[in-house]
């Protein structure tokens, strides 16, 4: 028999390197090229055996058979005048995108878990996966990061076992301009949070809303619909029409209208310890007591157990496996420590997710300093959209260290001179590394935030670190 090979335009992105493993697990010979190939997710499809080709040409859709493969997956990043692009289709190769392939061949007879939200759906997706493994389930997955407690950013898991997905909103490719999570025809959606954001996608917060309200038209009448409270965004998308019974967790006390069915409250400032309630069962309670840290990471957490609940995993049980929950590569991971100063590296990439991350960071330092250094490299951060979030975001900063890449498209001068002594600007990486580190001391905590490689910086300021420091050691 002979195996059908799968080839992927822009591999190493977080969600399409998943779905090259999840081909790969489902017996497919997967290739596939990308201009970006950078670690975790280069690694660990080099390590599953998928061939990759770095940049973009016609002769990629060749390299790994001598012959075209039978289905091309397009990445959402890819956009007309791609030269790989334009080869599938002058050739007439058959293509389809990333979301439709996994709704198509791997979803169908699943029960779906789809995590929506602006922040917090890898962590939360994570979360979910665990206490789902930890109670036996087998689960499968599919994440936008890899999660430490598996390993791998996605796998099939039991044939009849859930199946988690992170449900982006961003749009799904070049010929196909909805939602990613539209197509994933879910059971269960929890949807976290909801902030403007893609802003070259998306005009405004009430055009994300709706394609939001068209997850919600797809959640079956017998599924579940787990809504954070406190989100007017999630509430005006409910109100374009629901069809599926809404449970809410966070806060809000009882006599509210939209009360909370899951409650937590925090028993340690940085919520390394909180205890959580389920008020619907007779205000059955546990406590969480794990490695974690943050407010926001509570509340990812509240979902997590709230979505694991209706898959059959008790309340008590889910709170145990969160005491062994690690947090995903790249969310507030400590990449290392030199003479007492730690570097962590942290996908946040909007102003509510930096100011968020640093405060949980901040109440969790008991000595010593947050640096905080910052690459504004998303879409919607090159286009300026949010930035004048920026200043209020790194509040809980001792000392911001900005980086300007040169493809931002506008000045970061201007809009951080109000934080005076407590920021500073670079447009060099080396400039940049050398400026934190002679700032560094015994203590404080380095927190790297970028959604992209950052010039391997996390590494340059390990290898710096250790050079400053080597003569108090000699």
């Amino acid at each position: 028999m002979t195996t059908v090979h799968l080839h992927i335009i822009g591999i190493c992105g977080t969600f399409m390197g998943s779905l090259a493993l999840l081909a790969r697990e489902r017996g497919y010979r997967v290739s596939g090229s990308d201009a970006n190939v950078y670690p975790p997710m280069s690694t660990q499809l080099k390590n599953a055996g998928i061939a990759l080709q770095e940049g973009y040409g016609a002769e990629n859709l060749d390299a790994a058979t001598g012959s075209a493969p039978a289905l091309v997956v397009v990445g959402n990043a890819l956009s007309r005048g791609n030269p790989e692009v334009e080869a599938v289709l002058n050739r007439g190769l058959a293509y389809t995108s990333g979301a439709q392939w996994l709704g198509e061949h791997v979803l169908p007879g699943r029960n779906v878990i789809a995590v929506a939200g602006t922040h917090g759906k890898t962590t939360t997706a994570s979360m979910l996966a665990w206490l789902l493994e930890s109670a036996g389930q087998n689960p499968g997955f599919l994440i936008g990061g890899v999660p430490r407690n598996f390993g791998v950013s996605a796998r099939l898991g039991g044939a009849d076992a859930p199946f988690v997905v992170e449900a982006d909103e961003y749009d799904t490719a070049f010929f196909d301009k909805r939602s990613k999570f539209v197509h994933y025809r879910p059971n269960i959606a929890v949807l976290n949070n909801l902030e403007f954001d893609h802003a070259d996608i998306f005009s405004d917060l009430a055009a994300i809303e709706r394609q939001f309200h068209h997850l919600v038209r797809t959640v079956p009448g017998n599924g579940k619909i787990l809504v954070a409270n406190g989100q007017p965004a999630l509430e005006r998308a409910l109100a374009q029409g629901v069809w599926t019974p809404v449970a809410r967790f966070g806060k809000a006390a009882k006599e509210d209208a939209n009360a909370s069915e899951w409650q937590l409250a925090l028993e340690h400032a940085d919520a390394s310890r909180f205890a959580v309630t389920h008020a619907v069962e007779d205000g059955d309670d546990a406590v969480v007591e794990w490695s974690l840290t943050g407010e926001y990471n509570a509340y990812n957490a509240l979902g997590a157990l709230a979505a694991a609940h209706a898959c059959g995993v008790d309340l008590a049980r889910g709170c145990a496996a969160l005491a062994r929950f690690e947090n995903p590569h790249r969310r507030q991971e400590v990449r290392g420590e030199v003479a007492g100063v730690q570097v962590i590296d942290d996908f946040a990439h909007h102003p509510t997710a930096i100011a968020a991350t640093l405060s949980g960071l901040r109440a969790a330092t008991a000595r010593g300093r947050l640096l905080a250094v910052i690459e504004p490299r998303s879409n919607t951060m090159r286009l300026g959209a949010l930035k004048a979030q920026l200043n209020a975001s790194v509040a809980s900063a001792d000392h911001a260290f900005w980086y300007q890449p040169a493809k931002l498209g506008w000045s970061l001068a201007s809009l951080i001179a109000p934080q005076g002594e407590r920021a500073s600007l670079h447009d060099d990486i080396d400039a940049l590394v050398a400026a934190v580190v002679s700032r560094a001391e015994a203590g404080d905590r380095i927190v790297v935030m970028s959604n992209g490689g950052f010039g391997g910086i996390h590494q340059r300021l390990l290898d710096a670190l250790e050079r400053a420091h080597a003569g108090s050691r000699a």
